[in-house]
């Protein structure tokens, strides 16, 4: 212990510890009674931009033919709803048989509508699609419709994105498409666009004067209507190859952006494969359930349609209720009444996380939004997942 030196604590130092507690004391006595601040600005600000829930009353209807309608929104309250970005969606939430549906669907207006108090939505009936249905054959003006704010990554991003865009669309895979059309047109966004519009039939093609009247207003939007079962004089023929994208691309850089069915991702993944753009290039709208599992790589073909028990943790209580291999866990819950969380429905938002307990599921390469430490520690999106065996996962609250 030689040459350790120890300082002793001076006396001013002793004086303003004896005193410390009578000053806090002081000081709390003279404080404001004025109470907190319950709400600050800058969160209220961000609940109108990022709202959880929209509450909206339909104003209006446009059929397109008996299987497409397209509904206008405003808000009950008479406010602006949220301004989104073009090729955004909402959820609409809705009861039916008793039962909470929630199902992912684009906004089909441009962004400046909202602030016309606005939104539009289109839905196409899908065949057993029970929300479609529902829609189509009981929505009328003045009913009330419960949204999510606007959610998902499917629009342009002038740092990540190519200048030239060509958009790959196939039936209603074309609203938000036509939502990015109409913000090139009004100046809310600023890129090049070509559209290769797949469909059967020069009649099963959507929105076809919209196109036409936005490319009369602006030389920044080109539509090419691709027809696989006839032939039409100014429409291309068969399927969009990666012959085609080339053909209407031009030589300088671009992104393809992608929105249509299953079917259509499937054809078009090794067509873009051919064409050697980088990865970040090639951007999918990825909402709404994998159809099929059994024809995507990978997919054990001993478990289609077979149905396995899945022991559910949700809230604090504990269900058992049958899962069929040939739907995702998320369809099982709604078909049990439970109303688990979701958004994108597609495996990428990561709304319905949830933790896999036991069993064996099969996840679609193409549709696993996970995060690389969900997968390690057993983490998985029930929208996406498909039971291979019985099973029991914990799912978190629907907020």
């Amino acid at each position: 212990m030689k040459n350790v030196k120890f300082s002793s604590i001076g006396l001013m130092d002793i004086l303003y510890f004896t005193t410390r507690p009578k000053n806090r004391e002081k000081i709390i006595q003279s404080a404001s009674t004025k109470p907190l601040v319950a709400e600050y600005e800058t969160n209220r600000k961000a609940e109108e931009r990022h709202p959880e829930k929209q509450e909206f009353v339909i104003c209006d209807i446009v059929e397109h033919d008996a299987n497409v309608k397209s509904y206008f929104l405003k808000k009950k309250d008479g406010t602006n709803p949220a301004f989104f970005r073009a090729g955004q969606y909402v959820v609409v939430r809705q009861k039916i048989d008793g039962k909470l549906i929630a199902r992912p669907i684009s906004i089909s207006c441009g962004p400046d509508f909202s602030l016309d108090g606005k939104y539009v939505i289109t839905v196409k009936r899908a065949p057993g699609g029970f929300m479609s249905e529902y829609i189509l054959d009981n929505w009328k003006v003045g009913d009330e419709v419960t949204t999510s704010g606007p959610q998902g990554v499917f629009y342009y991003e002038g740092l990540r994105d190519a200048k030239n865009v060509v958009a790959v669309a196939g039936g209603s895979g074309i609203t938000p498409i036509l939502s990015m059309a109409y913000a090139i047109m009004a100046g809310d966004e600023d890129f090049n666009l070509t559209v290769l519009y797949g469909s059967r039939t020069e009649k099963d093609v959507l929105f076809k004067k919209e196109f036409e009247e936005i490319s009369k207003r602006t030389d920044k939007v080109k539509v090419v209507y691709v027809l696989s079962d006839e032939e039409k004089e100014g429409c291309e023929s068969g399927f969009i190859t990666a012959e085609l994208i080339k053909k209407y691309a031009g030589s300088e850089q671009y992104s393809i952006f992608a929105s249509g069915p299953q079917s259509m991702y499937t054809f078009l993944d090794g067509e873009v494969e051919k064409l050697g753009i980088e990865q970040k290039f090639y951007r999918k709208e990825l909402f709404g359930s994998t159809k099929e599992p059994w024809k995507l790589p990978g997919y054990p073909q001993e478990a289609k349609d077979k149905v396995f028990n899945l022991h559910v943790k949700m809230c604090n209580k504990e269900y058992d209720i049958p899962c069929n291999a040939n739907e995702n866990m998320l369809v099982a819950l709604e078909r049990a009444g439970i109303a688990g969380p979701n958004r994108c429905r597609g495996g990428i938002c990561g709304w319905c996380r949830s933790k896999l307990l036991s069993g064996e599921v099969f996840i679609p390469e193409n549709t696993d939004g996970r995060r690389d430490a969900d997968k390690v520690y057993g983490y998985i999106h029930p929208c996406a997942s498909f039971a291979l065996s019985d099973a029991s996962i914990e799912v978190p609250n629907n907020k």
